[in-house]
Order: structure tokens, then sequence, then C-alpha cells
């Protein structure tokens, strides 16, 4: 008896699951069905490794910033987070470049990179003048402090932010697959 009741359990969970497939088929395929770009999927997945080693060194950079290291130390990670913003900027061109290829949501995915990538460009420029002008005098203050913990912030915001682009694509793709898999009719 245990073994037909979890049977019609499971039978009850994928009948289930499958109306939900093409219940919801529809319903995605209003939101867009262009088809996903290649190239724009790999430079995310680029951008995302990339925006991890910067949201590293921005933290890196808030930890030294906390501990009152000295300027030439703090000066080294400064120079190791514009070259990550550097990297990032350059992937975020690309990307611009071929968002005519991109698919909504890669489209949408590009639209929010860019002002956070835009800030951390701005905000690590104040870090970097900040220092130069000061000659390290002043790391200790609120000032400084206040700009290294925002840049670490928003590293951490666009890291996530890209990683979960790169997850919602990579779980669309997979969706699409079974779909097909399933042959699943999309009425």
């Amino acid at each position: 008896m245990k073994t037909k009741s979890k049977r019609a359990v499971y039978v009850s969970t994928i009948a289930s699951l499958l109306l939900a497939v093409v219940s919801l088929s529809p319903v995605l395929q209003a939101a867009g069905t262009s088809e996903d770009s290649k190239e724009v999927s790999d430079l995310l997945s680029q951008a995302k490794t990339q925006a991890a080693q910067l949201k590293s060194d921005a933290d890196q950079m808030d930890i030294l910033a906390q501990t009152n290291v000295s300027w030439e130390r703090q000066a080294n990670k400064v120079n190791a987070i514009r070259n990550d913003v550097n990297n990032v900027v350059k992937t975020i061109a690309k990307l611009n470049d071929a968002s005519d290829a991109a698919s909504p949501w890669q489209k949408t995915a590009i639209d929010r990179i860019n002002p956070l990538l835009k800030g951390m460009a701005d905000n690590t420029t104040s870090i970097i003048e900040h220092m130069n002008r000061e000659n390290g005098s002043l790391l200790n203050t609120k000032e400084h402090k206040d700009y290294v913990k925002a840049n670490a912030e928003l590293a951490e915001e666009m890291s996530t932010m890209i990683t979960d682009f790169v997850n919602y694509g990579k779980t669309k793709a997979k969706f699409e697959k079974l779909t097909q898999e399933l042959e699943v009719s999309e009425r």
C-alpha cells in the first residue's frame, strides 16, 4: 500500500509540474521569445568573474581602511581595484556593442550593470584623487573610509546582480531544454 501511495504522490507531482510548465509557456513567450545571444551570455559570465574579483579587492580595501594600515598598502589595493574596474569596463563595452543581438533579459542586464559600473568608476576615481591629494595624510578620516565603504558596497551589489543574471540565463536555458525534451506543446 505504501508503494502505491508513494507512486501516486510522485505521479501527481510530475503532473502538477507539467501542468505548470504548460500553463506558464504562454506567459514566458509573451515575456520575449528571442533567443539568447551566446556572445552576450559569455560576456556576462566574464563580467561575473571580473566583478567577483573587484568585490574581493574592494572588501580587502575596506578592511585595510578600517585597520588604518599604511598609505602605500592602501594605494596598492586601490590600484588593484582600478585595474579590476578597467577590466569590467572593457567587458561592459563589449556587452554594449553586442546588445543589438541580446535577448530582452540580456538587454535588461546590460542596462542595469552600466549605472553601477559608472558609480564604481567614479567612486574609485574619488578614492585615488583623495589619496593623491592628501598624500596619505588623511587616510584615517571618515571621508576616506566612507569612499572605501561605498566602493565595497557598490562592488558587492554589482557582483551579486551580474551573478543573478548569469544564473537566470543558465536556469532559463535548462528550462527551455527540458521543455524541448519533454515535448511540451505551447498552445
